[in-house]
């Protein structure tokens, strides 16, 4: 196989290809903001175009690359992993690599009673184990999961899922999943009551919207859930691996919880690769004798190649120096549109951890804004949303995504970003903000073509 020939025959067709045989939806939505892009190169927080123009990436493969795209110490591990002609996937086997990841990640979840991972692929995968293992561990059957919560796209893990958009079309979904207000401890300790209850799932921070809660919310609702004899389990797949600014979200809580889910980062984006970290005697309760050593499993979980890729990440983390990097960064840009929101009167809220942020906009007061605003609102409720995202890379080269469809902008970027990195991000905002702040101007411009290109883009 030759990738410099593949490129050259057929990057021009790039788009059509992809639409034509894997997503034409996908396709679809891309021409119509301006995001059919050709990146053929990336490193660190940058990505770049055939053309050599370079964007910071503020989506980092959804919180998959922590430590930047193409790190030289995690490459230079998967070589010498793939040059050293390792036994992989024995599968009768207990792999030294698999072991000695398990052990460095429980130190880093550093909660003593969380001592056992099972090895996973991808975060719906360990989400799906912890589902399983809660059930089987308990004897109870009702799970409990929180409004706008994102914990996968798998039949189990969907079921879970508080998001409408994803759900529908694929009931009927796994029975016995409750949904409880996020933040609402009221409607959790009625749910617990009962006491018939396996597990209560959370995201320390909602990803799909960045949705916060306090400390002592947490802790308050892990107490109530070990009062009715209910586990809980923390999905850390993007919150995760020094996100926040610390090696996990929990570590802000001062109680905590007894399954934690983890993926994303963990390979620095080169094998997927997740795990599900729960107590021996939950584990005991699934894996209960020898007959039963594999009544859950997996064909990829423990590959080398995942193993060496999350070893290696571990310890870019450490050595470098990214949840220090993380907190510091989180911290200027969150104080930077915090002071634009002083501003602009359309920055409703900013709220995030780290460099988990979302930037939620909202009805301005003034009438020719408001004018504006309806106009947007009636065309696509959606759409206000692009009109921050598309000038943010169109203008200012800034990856960046519209968190579900409404009106929040998420940044999720690597965690190696740098000073001049952040005064990108904070003059592109102030720029794009700003812009919008002028009706009759070119920003709403903007959006009636990306409403006409939209309605141009269904047609047959």
């Amino acid at each position: 196989m030759n990738l410099e020939q593949i490129f050259s025959d057929h990057l021009a067709e790039q788009h059509d290809l992809f639409a034509k045989h894997v997503n034409a939806q996908l396709v679809r939505v891309l021409r119509t903001i301006g995001f059919d892009k050709q990146y053929v190169r990336a490193q660190g927080a940058y990505l770049y175009d055939q053309h050599g123009a370079q964007y910071l990436d503020c989506l980092a493969g959804y919180g998959v690359f922590n430590m930047g795209r193409n790190h030289p110490t995690i490459k230079a591990a998967l070589h010498d992993a793939l040059d050293r002609d390792l036994p992989n996937m024995v599968q009768m086997d207990a792999p030294l690599l698999a072991g000695v990841l398990a052990k460095r990640l429980l130190e880093k979840i550093a909660v003593p009673n969380i001592d056992t991972v099972f090895l996973t692929n991808s975060g719906t995968e360990a989400v799906e184990a912890a589902l399983k293992f809660v059930r089987c561990a308990s004897g109870r059957a009702r799970v409990l999961y929180c409004t706008q919560a994102f914990h996968g796209l798998s039949h189990g893990s969907l079921s879970c899922n508080g998001a409408a958009e994803f759900r529908t079309g694929f009931e009927p979904l796994l029975p016995g999943c409750e949904a409880v207000r996020f933040g609402d401890l009221a409607a959790l300790e009625a749910a617990l009551r009962d006491g018939d209850v396996a597990a209560w799932i959370v995201e320390p921070i909602q990803g799909k919207g960045v949705h916060c809660a306090p400390p002592e919310y947490f802790n308050e609702a892990i107490r109530l859930c070990h009062r009715y004899g209910a586990l809980v389990i923390a999905d850390e797949v993007q919150t995760g691996l020094g996100r926040t600014g610390k090696w996990f979200a929990f570590q802000y809580w001062n109680e905590v919880p007894d399954l934690v889910c983890v993926a994303k980062a963990l390979s620095g984006g080169f094998i997927p690769v997740g795990a599900a970290c729960c107590p021996r005697r939950v584990y005991d309760r699934v894996f209960s004798s020898m007959d039963r050593c594999v009544v859950h499993s997996n064909t990829f979980g423990r590959n080398t190649l995942a193993m060496v890729a999350g070893l290696a990440a571990l310890e870019v983390i450490e050595d470098e120096g990214l949840i220090a990097n993380a907190a510091r960064r989180g911290e200027q840009i969150l104080n930077g549109l915090r002071e634009m929101a002083t501003r602009y009167e359309m920055v409703k809220e900013v709220r995030g951890q780290g460099l988990m942020i979302g930037i939620e906009f909202g009805k301005p007061k003034s009438l020719k804004l408001r004018t504006g605003w309806e106009l947007v609102q009636r065309l696509n409720k959606g759409l206000f949303g692009q009109l921050i995202v598309v000038p943010l890379l169109s203008k200012h080269r800034i990856l960046a995504q519209v968190a579900g469809h409404n009106t929040i902008i998420k940044l999720l970027p690597p965690l190696v970003l740098s000073d001049a990195d952040v005064d990108w991000i904070l003059t592109a905002f102030d720029d794009v903000i700003a812009a919008c702040h002028q009706f009759p101007g070119a920003a709403w411009e903007v959006g009636k073509e990306l409403a006409k290109k939209a309605i141009n883009q269904s047609l047959p």
